[in-house]
């Protein structure tokens, strides 16, 4: 018997893990770690980040960071500079060769799954599936601490 059979939400968590695995399998060859792509990723994002948040970020503890950032900086992926308010402080800013590593991994996982969802699904299931990432970036947006309202 199916594991998942009657439990949509096993059954969603199960999909999801297994499409991330995928995606993560067509990344190009030699490219940087996932922990390394987050932390060029939040920084694309959010723009220049101090130390202590972007650990908070990127859920990593500082001795972690620390040497992840070494290694991007040695590859000039990004730039760290100290605050001239307070020498403690570190601002970490990704760099036009940072952008782009981060773009082109992002190329690559993109092509595959242009092309899977070209061969492998259905218009329909193609618009169901756009659909649904609407909600799935609400879902993603929900805090630990959200409840379900009671209107469902």
């Amino acid at each position: 018997m199916e594991p998942f059979r009657g439990d949509p939400v096993a059954l969603f968590l199960r999909a999801i893990l297994a499409l991330g695995r995928r995606v993560r399998a067509e990344r190009p060859a030699g490219a940087l770690g996932l922990s390394s792509l987050g932390i060029l990723g939040s920084l694309n994002r959010q723009g220049p980040l101090g130390a202590t948040r972007l650990a908070r970020e990127e859920r990593l503890q500082p001795q972690s960071l620390t040497r992840l950032l070494a290694e991007l900086e040695h590859s000039r992926l990004i730039i760290r500079k100290r605050s001239s308010v307070d020498r403690r402080a570190v601002t970490i800013t990704i760099t036009e060769k940072g952008r782009d590593a981060l773009l082109d991994d992002i190329a690559a996982r993109r092509a595959w799954l242009e092309r899977a969802m070209a061969t492998a699904l259905l218009p329909r299931e193609r618009e169901a599936m756009l659909a649904a990432s609407a909600v799935m970036f609400k879902l993603a947006a929900s805090g630990p601490t959200d409840r379900p309202s009671d209107d469902t």
